[in-house]
């Protein structure tokens, strides 16, 4: 088991709500939503860096690494829906 703290988040009310009806583990979905953002900002500053080294993206470079995005995420099964 991962090393956890304890800590407490102010949350609008409909959000509460919401949550509690979508799980029941209200601290997984957090932790999962809080990685899932922090993936996003560490590969933007990849991109960000990237880009300053080596120039921006070609119009062609972006429409390849969306196609491969697409392929994979057809070939990945959806895990809520299992």
């Amino acid at each position: 088991m991962a090393d956890t703290t304890r800590i407490t988040v102010t949350l609008p009310t409909d959000q509460v709500e919401e949550l509690r009806r979508v799980t029941d583990n209200i601290s997984g979905y957090v932790a999962e939503a809080v990685s899932r953002k922090i993936r996003h900002q560490l590969l933007a500053e990849d991109l960000r860096r990237y880009e300053e080294e080596h120039g921006e993206f070609t119009e062609e470079e972006l429409e390849e690494a969306r196609e491969r995005l697409y392929a994979a995420f057809a070939d990945k099964p959806d895990k809520e829906a299992a």
